[in-house]
């Protein structure tokens, strides 16, 4: 038996690293840890604090591939973050002009959530806490 007991931190390789590193600073509001610029890869890499066990590791390339399609590709499906105040959250994610799904109800948990996209079209779910 492993002993995992956490996930510490996702990967997202973004297409534009100054739009993606002001929508996950600034609109999600994440603090940045660190932030590295790899000169022999042409690549930023910036640690990104979610929460206190939890982060994001947001990486640039140059040119990678599209994501192959949303949301039913092979693969990563889509990243969710609990949220304590769903509609207040959507509010938010509206006021910067983000596209945000209908809020719905979970059937299996009568949870609230919806989706909404980052800058790569990356989906992105809020799920009531």
């Amino acid at each position: 038996m492993l002993s995992i007991n956490a996930v510490h931190h996702v990967a997202i390789i973004c297409a534009d690293y100054s739009v993606s590193k002001r929508f996950y600073t600034e609109v999600l509001g994440f603090k940045i840890i660190a932030e590295t610029y790899r000169s022999e890869r042409k690549s930023y890499k910036l640690d990104l604090k979610v929460n206190e066990h939890f982060q994001i590791e947001l990486f640039s390339f140059p040119d990678p591939p599209a994501r192959g399609s949303r949301p039913e590709a092979c693969g990563l499906r889509h990243i969710a973050f609990l949220s304590t105040d769903i509609h207040g959250d959507v509010a938010a994610l509206e006021a910067f002009g983000i596209f945000v799904e209908p809020i719905r109800t979970d059937e299996l948990t009568g949870k609230l959530f919806t989706f909404f996209a980052d800058p790569d079209q990356l989906p992105i779910e809020l799920y009531q806490k």
